[in-house]
Order: structure tokens, then C-alpha cells, then sequence
């Protein structure tokens, strides 16, 4: 059997195991739902009320409710069943997302209400995705786990800033934003249902006994210590954050703007810009999961997610749209190749009964200043030409990923714990 074909064979595997299967399917129509949901919430308030300042405030709603639950979502998900966590949260979102559709049909929505599924979504995700990693390792064998996050990788660029971005500006541009937002609704039902089939295994779905439990702050308290005392994880938290400062107001707030204002179908090339981040993304987490993981792991993973912001420059100067549809594809597969490695690091080199705390705290960290550059996107853009905030927002990153390379000490982790070892 050639190399290739067990390169194939690798990074499909998770996929025969029938837990995984069903999350897999649960989480890609899911993100598919949420991509759709990127391109409404940008045009349903661009139709209530046109302005960058508007679209600002309803974004940093999902960012806020992530952040606001962020913590207490990875103590709930190293304290209760996992399988529960998930169902719930997908039962949630499905009927706050069927009232907003119901809204936007009657056409009795309003700005707020845009505002609070933002929220209510960003809310679900903090207590999903932390239930989500710890309930992965209990399900698939560590070996399986760099595949998963693989195939998990490439399934969420590819609906979620793919297919669904694409396909939620092409129906927005032929019809209105109501029909979109049927479609998130029916996405997340359908994703509510298919968790409802997940195995009641005793050991997955058993909370923590009562004789064994901590206060739910000393369990905070012991993931915040377990980060601080970690060099490597506590300055890639910290240079996470500072990326998401760097690009996330840009990218979500003035890029509908500027695709305005260069093209004259900017609601579908809008969504294309966004389904060639996504497809990049796919391209380079599906890479990175078939083949095995460099020996400088971390150097790689920080160099990704650094340099990977370069072609963003190019979003600032060229008016072409070929020119911005590549370079956002090297900018998601960049970053897709960087996040599957993140995600392994932290299945297979924090302790299991940590991982949800460890993974809340990687939200936290990540989007502590998400909200923020989104709310100052629109003000600052009102002072610097939208070009400009791109340029900067290309060229900083690189530089602060040498600064967090060298204060975290990769090198020296890195040599002290070889994944081929583990």
C-alpha cells in the first residue's frame, strides 16, 4: 500500500466509530447553519439599519456571549455528562434561531432581536465546545485523535466559511434574509435530532460523584493553575488573543463594507470571499492531519497562525477580486493547519479530567478581546481608512508570533515532550 493511500486511510479512520460519526454529522450541519447565519445577521441588519456602527454592536453579541460563558461552560463539562451538555445546547440554539426565522418572515424583526441570537449563539458554543473535546478523547483512541481534529478541521472552514457563507449569500441576494434564517433553523434542528442517537455509555455519561467534587470555583481556580504553570500554553493563550484583536474586527466588520464598495454583488461576493477562506482552511487541516506532526510542533503551529496573516495585506490594496479570493485561502489554510495542531496538543497533553476547564479557558483567553475589536471596528474605521486597518492588520501578527515563540519557551517544551512518545 503506496504512502498516500495510508495518509487517506489515517485521516479517515475516527470516522468508523459510530459516536463519531454522529458528532461529526451534528457538527458540520451545525457550522454549515452557523455559516449561513453569518451572511443574515450581516445583511438582516445592514436592512434594518445600514451602518458599520450597527452591524458592530449586533456582532460583538455572539463574541460577548462566548465570552461571558466561557469559563463556566469547561467547569460544567468536566462536572456532568458531556452527551447532555451537547443535546441541550443543540435543542437550545435550534428554537431561539426558529423564533428569529418566524420574526424575520412576519417582518416584525428588530435589531435587538438580531442582537440576542448573536448572543444566545455565542453562549451555546461556550458550553458546547468544551463538552464537545472532552467528550472526543472518551470516544476515539488517543492515536485517532490528530485525524479527528483533522477531518473536524476541514469540515468547519469548508461549511461553516465555506458552503454555508456561499450559499447564505446567494439565497440573501435572490430572495431576503428570512428565508436564510429558515435555513439556520432547520440546520440546528436537524443537528438537535441526530445528538439525541448518541450512546448512553456509563462512563461518558456518569457526572462527577458528589464525594468527588470540588467547589465549582476551586475547579476554576485549579484550570486557571494548571495554565499560568504551563509556559507554552499560557503565551499561546495570550498570543491567541492578541490575534484576535489584531483581525477579527476587520475581517467580520469591514470586509462587507469593502466588498460593498469595490463589487456590485456584494451580498454573493461577500460569501465567496468567506467560502475561500473557508475551503483553505479545509485544505490545510486535511494536510497536516494525513501526515505526521513536525517535530517542532509548537514553532509550526505559532509560525501558521503568525505569518499566515501576511496576505491580508493584499485585502488592503488589491482591488482584484482573484487577488482577495487567494489570499484569503492561504489565510485559512494557514490557520485551519495551525488550529488542528492546537487542538491535539490539548487532547493529548492535558490531563482528561482537565481538558474542559482547559478548553473553556483557551475560548476566554482567545476571545477576551474578540468583542472588542469587533465593537471598534466600525468606530475606527471612521478614522482610518478601512485599507489601512487591513495592511496593519497583516504585518503585526507576524511580529508578536516571534515575541510569544520566545517568552513561551517552544523550543524547550517541544524537546521535552516529543509527541512520538506519547
Amino acid at each position: 500500500m503506496t504512502e498516500k493511500k495510508l495518509n487517506l486511510l489515517r485521516s479517515i479512520r475516527p470516522l468508523a466509530t459510530r459516536d463519531y460519526r454522529l458528532l461529526f454529522a451534528a457538527v458540520g450541519i451545525e457550522v454549515f447553519g452557523t455559516g449561513v447565519w453569518t451572511i443574515v445577521m450581516v445583511f438582516q441588519v445592514i436592512a434594518l439599519n445600514d451602518s458599520p456602527l450597527a452591524l458592530s454592536a449586533v456582532a460583538t453579541g455572539m463574541s460577548l456571549g462566548l465570552f461571558v460563558f466561557s469559563m463556566l461552560g469547561g467547569v460544567i463539562a468536566d462536572r456532568f455528562s458531556k452527551r447532555r451538555i451537547i443535546i441541550t445546547v443543540q435543542g437550545g440554539t435550534a428554537a431561539i434561531m426558529s423564533a428569529v426565522a418566524a420574526l424575520s418572515l412576519t417582518g416584525t424583526i428588530e435589531l435587538w432581536h438580531v442582537a440576542v441570537a448573536s448572543f444566545a449563539m455565542g453562549a451555546g458554543s461556550a458550553f458546547f465546545y468544551p463538552a464537545y473535546s472532552s467528550y472526543l478523547p472518551q470516544v476515539l483512541p488517543p492515536e485517532q485523535l490528530l485525524a479527528a481534529n483533522g477531518l473536524e478541521g476541514a469540515l468547519r472552514p469548508t461549511l461553516g466559511q465555506g458552503l454555508g457563507p456561499a450559499l447564505g449569500g446567494i439565497v440573501v441576494g435572490l430572495f431576503f434574509p428570512a428565508i436564510g434564517a429558515v435555513i439556520v433553523a432547520a440546520s440546528y434542528t436537524v443537528a438537535f435530532i441526530i445528538t439525541l442517537f448518541l450512546s448512553r455509555r456509563e462512563h461518558l455519561d456518569e457526572p462527577v460523584a458528589p464525594e468527588d467534587r470540588t467547589s465549582m470555583w476551586g475547579d476554576l481556580r485549579a484550570g486557571i493553575r494548571y495554565v499560568v504553570g504551563t509556559r507554552w500554553l499560557l503565551w499561546t493563550l495570550i498570543f491567541g488573543s492578541s490575534l484576535a484583536l489584531i483581525i477579527q474586527g476587520p475581517i467580520e466588520v469591514l470586509l462587507p463594507f469593502l466588498t460593498r464598495d469595490r463589487f456590485e454583488d456584494a451580498e454573493a461576493t461577500f460569501g465567496f470571499l468567506l467560502a475561500a477562506f473557508g475551503i483553505g482552511g479545509a485544505v490545510g487541516s486535511l494536510v497536516v492531519s494525513s501526515l505526521r506532526l513536525p517535530r517542532r510542533y509548537l514553532t509550526f503551529m505559532i509560525a501558521c497562525w503568525g505569518g499566515g496573516t501576511l496576505p491580508l495585506v493584499a485585502i488592503g490594496i488589491a482591488d482584484s477580486l482573484i487577488v482577495m479570493l487567494a489570499a484569503l485561502f492561504i489565510v485559512g489554510a494557514a490557520t485551519g493547519a495551525g488550529v488542528v495542531i492546537w487542538g491535539t496538543l490539548l487532547q493529548r497533553l492535558v490531563p482528561l479530567d482537565m481538558i474542559g476547564r482547559v478548553a473553556s479557558l483557551d475560548f476566554f483567553v482567545s476571545i477576551a478581546f474578540m468583542p472588542v475589536s469587533i465593537a471598534i471596528a466600525g468606530p475606527l474605521s471612521l478614522l482610518v481608512p478601512v485599507p489601512v486597518i487591513f495592511v496593519v492588520a497583516g504585518v503585526l501578527p507576524p511580529l508578536l508570533a516571534v515575541i510569544a515563540l520566545t517568552a513561551g519557551r517552544m523550543r524547550q517544551a517541544e524537546a521535552g515532550r516529543p509527541l512520538d512518545a506519547l
